[in-house]
């Protein structure tokens, strides 16, 4: 559902609380003092059946009683009340309920059979529920506090969203003695209902937070997860924590990929993909807390190279190997900045960064290393460490590095290092909004916190390199490979299968045949030609050569008869009960210069699709050198996957050794992406090894795992792949016929060409200003799509594809209420029809979405567009607060 309603939710005019009661320290009575306390300007209604006056407040005896419909609803009453509640405070017209009551879904069927009740109570009248099994809600900026927190939260731009009301309360604590606030606080408890995706989607659109901080347990929807997290991530910072990063038991995995393939790996890839920032404790958790309530916009960080100063050298080297250890970077300071330091610091100071200004020093010297720091265009950041000391007030220094951060648009963080004499001076920074820390390590993780932002942002907005084009797949080839052990019921391929569906994909792979006894496997190896490699062939035996089921470099018909031989004998012997269903029959490749890597997909239970790149081999999971990632992927994407294994480095060549084809690697990892996106049933597939060189890459061994799928075509993805499906043509009204796909990554070039060919005025109608060049930033919007909640059609001259002849755009909003529509055809193109025919596909995609109403806003001088949406049938509706503006309406369901 979204973010419907929210808004009652979380800025309500009325507020009743069901279950409020007089008893001192119960929930009830906690719960009304903290919403009368927080200063909600609309009324607060108690509701208790003995009525009465609770906190100096009338109490109604029930919920019929109350003058009238509340925004919102907190209910603290016993589990099996609730759906009766839901639906008569849904009947008299409440759209937003708090459940802090436990005893739903978390006590298993009964208390699963109850939340369906209190679920199917609120569907009827859309009223929307955050828990149950929570400790409420709060927006301090609204006046709301709907919770039973022991400390008033204050005003801030931090929004905190957690699963676990604990949390919940020690962060409340932590920030309330350090003068921290929040914009919204919500412990989402069971989750029955409003989720993070709806958090998430919420918050990204509301104006007073500024960033948000979430504490996951668990995810229930992942595509609305990833939707409302990549579109929160692109306009503000996202932080999560995620609890569980340890499995208690290690998981039954058939293949390489699955066992490598951890829960928590997955969730990880999940958060890169993305953009969010992951940490990873609760020292973690506080200390972003603290980076993201004092985060400012007049100080943004524009790199990863970090100055430090401090008046003590060893806690500088401790700061400098976190920084190294995190990804960072340190400074390189100018000669000009030496000098500068060189006249004003003792003849003993380090000349070198970190920049150690001794141990006497006093407010002169941080001054005048903080000025010379912050100028010098090598520093992006500068870190302000402190010492205690008998000889100097470090509150003096504490406000001379005020004074210079805040004559700076440079970052600073600041760690005072020390108990009771360090207080006046963290508290001084807090004052003036200046981030500090009580360590070294919280200090840098601040700093990389903000640099990891950075990244994650420029990674968002990578525009793919064009790059070779994927090879044709064989679509029916797959298909039938697929098809055929689902009728014969068989868990795994055989080993020749899974290489042709690989094969299939355009993935090179070694010549493999079949074969049922030892002389058959002689006789097929004299034909493919000596040497080659001899394979057992069992629906039994996962890992081969840990049983003896491999034999290599056989350079005879001989030599093959025999190694079969032993090799039935020594696997009867080891594993009597498994059944043999021959041999396979394979080419050595010889490549001396190759690197072996495993490539993979895993299905994970609550993201899908996962693929995994690494370090391959017999070895694979001791080394356990990988990287996930969620497809699709793009090229781009592609190259940031291997980039994240320590194998990475070793492909880009050393000591003689050529470097590996990434190019042909990218291409296979993308290829997997079309694999599982064709193929539901594919629930594990292993390449291990691929065998990478300078001459491109080979697959010498694959095993795939099929299950009959659960859901059709890509719906377990957690990202929509590129709709294919949606691919088709567009008739003008000569009839000349279009090309037309949805829009993809790679297209960025494709727009900044359409673009030359349109009159600047009819590029200024389009993006009401004036643009002949997309900035990146746009660009990468504009061509990045999430498919699940946007469609952007291009429209090709002719079948090359190779220049666009329009783009025609729809964006919903996260509730699929309203889309806007956006249309850009050539100038050259215009009065032949084309823009009419690309709105008519808009339309009728929006109906087949189940959009309510598409809408866009026309400049009143774009007569030609206004008048095209009349004979559509929009409807032409002023602007507030824009008189040049009209906004064309067309209802579609």
């Amino acid at each position: 559902m979204s973010i419907r309603n929210l808004d009652l939710m979380f800025a309500p005019k009325s507020v009743a609380l069901i279950g409020a009661s007089a008893k001192e320290g119960s929930v009830g009575n906690v719960l009304m003092n903290n919403l009368l306390a927080a200063g909600l300007s609309g009324p607060v209604w108690g509701v208790n059946p003995r009525g009465g006056e609770i906190a100096g407040c009338k109490a109604f005896e029930d919920v019929a009683s109350l003058p009238e419909a509340p925004d919102l609803a907190v209910i603290a009453t016993p589990p099996q009340t609730v759906p009766g509640l839901i639906d008569e405070l849904g009947r008299r017209g409440t759209k937003a309920a708090v459940v802090i009551t436990a005893g739903f879904g978390e006590l298993g069927e009964e208390g699963r059979a109850l939340q369906a009740k209190m679920l199917e109570a609120a569907k009827p009248h859309l009223l929307r529920i955050a828990g149950p099994n929570c400790i409420g809600i709060a927006a301090p900026g609204n006046g709301l506090n709907a919770s039973f927190v022991h400390v008033k939260p204050e005003k801030g731009n931090v929004a905190f969203v957690s699963q676990s009301g604990a949390i919940v309360t020690a962060v409340l604590d932590w920030a309330s003695s350090r003068g921290i606030g929040f914009s919204h606080i919500a412990s989402l408890g069971g989750m029955a209902d409003v989720d993070f995706g709806d958090m998430l989607d919420y918050l990204a659109a509301d104006p007073k937070t500024k960033s948000i901080l979430l504490y996951i347990e668990s995810v229930t929807d992942a595509r609305k997860f990833m939707s409302a997290g990549r579109q929160a991530a692109r306009l503000k910072p996202v932080i999560v924590i995620k609890a569980g990063r340890h499995e208690a038991g290690a998981r039954a995995a058939a293949s390489h990929t699955g066992a490598l393939a951890g829960s928590d790996a997955v969730y990880q890839a999940a958060f890169r993909r993305a953009g969010m920032l992951r940490e990873l404790g609760i020292e973690d958790l506080f200390d972003a807390v603290e980076t993201l309530s004092t985060r400012s916009e007049r100080r943004p960080i524009l790199g990863d190279r970090l100055g430090i100063l401090t008046n003590g050298g060893g806690v500088g080297v401790l700061a400098t190997d976190f920084l190294v250890d995190e990804g960072g970077r340190l400074a390189e300071i100018s000669e000009e900045t030496v000098s500068k330091l060189d006249a004003v610091l003792p003849r003993t100071w380090s000349r070198a960064n970190p920049v150690d200004i001794i141990g006497d020093a006093g407010a002169e010297r941080y001054s005048h290393g903080m000025e010379a720091l912050l100028k010098d265009k090598n520093v992006d950041a500068v870190l302000v460490m402190n010492c205690p000391t008998a000889v100097v007030n470090n509150l003096s220094a504490a406000h001379a590095v005020i004074d210079a951060a805040e004559a700076s648009n440079k970052p600073v963080f600041t760690n005072w290092l020390g108990d009771k004499g360090a207080r006046a001076a963290r508290e001084a920074f807090q004052a003036h909004r200046i981030p500090t820390y009580e360590t070294p390590t919280g200090a840098v993780r601040a700093f990389m916190l903000h640099v990891r932002h950075d990244r994650n942002q420029r990674l968002l907005l990578e525009i793919p390199p064009a790059g070779p084009a994927l090879p044709a797949r064989d679509l029916d080839k797959a298909r039938s490979i697929v098809e055929a052990a689902l009728r014969e019921d068989r868990e795994w391929l055989s080993e020749a299968e899974a290489k042709s569906l690989l094969a299939a994909y355009g993935i090179p792979v070694v010549d493999t045949r079949i074969v049922s006894t030892a002389s058959e496997a002689a006789k097929v190896a004299e034909e493919i030609g000596f040497p080659v490699a001899l394979k057992i062939l069992s629906p039994d035996i996962t890992h081969k050569s840990d049983v003896g089921g491999v034999a290599l470099g056989l350079e005879s018909a001989e030599a093959v008869s025999e190694a079969a031989s032993r090799m039935v004998a020594r696997i009867t012997h080891l594993r009597p009960a498994a059944d043999l269903d021959g041999f396979t029959v394979q080419q050595m490749v010889s490549k001396p210069d190759a690197f072996e890597l495993i490539l993979g997909i895993v299905d994970d239970a609550t993201f899908g699709p996962v693929i995994l790149f690494g370090q391959g081999g017999t070895a694979v999971e001791v080394v356990r050198d990988k990287a996930m990632a969620l497809p699709p992927l793009n090229r781009a994407l592609a190259q940031d996957l291997i980039s994240r294994t320590r194998v990475a480095r070793l492909l880009e060549g050393y000591r003689g050794r050529p470097p590996a084809d990434l190019t042909g690697i990218e291409t296979a990892l993308m290829a997997l992406g079309d694999i599982a996106a064709d193929n539901p049933e594919v629930s594990e597939l292993d390449i291990n090894p691929l065998w990478a060189d300078d001459k491109g890459v080979v697959a010498l061994d694959a095993r795939v795992r099929i299950k009959p799928a659960k859901s059709k075509g890509t719906a377990r993805f957690a990202i929509r792949p590129y709709p294919v499906s949606l691919e088709g043509e567009l008739t003008d009204r000569d009839g000349r016929v279009y090309p037309l796909r949805p829009i993809k990554p790679e297209d960025a070039p494709l727009i900044d060409e359409l673009l030359d060919h349109t009159d600047p005025e009819d590029v200024r109608l389009r993006f009401l200003s004036p643009l002949r060049k997309l900035p990146r930033q746009l660009a990468a919007r504009l061509t990045q799509i999430d498919y699940d909640r946007e469609m952007a059609f291009v429209v090709f001259t002719d079948e090359s594809c190779r220049e666009a002849a329009g783009v025609g755009r729809l964006s919903e909003d996260p509730n699929r209420e309203r889309a806007e529509f956006a249309i850009l055809v050539r100038s050259d193109l215009h009065g032949h029809g084309l823009g009419y025919a690309l709105m008519q596909e808009l339309i009728a995609y929006g109906r087949r979405r189940g959009i309510g109403e598409i809408f866009g806003h026309v400049l009143r001088e774009n007569r030609a567009m206004l008048d095209m949406c009349d004979d559509l049938g929009f409807t032409r509706h002023a602007l507030e607060g824009d008189p040049t503006l009209i906004e064309t309406r067309l209802k579609l369901s």
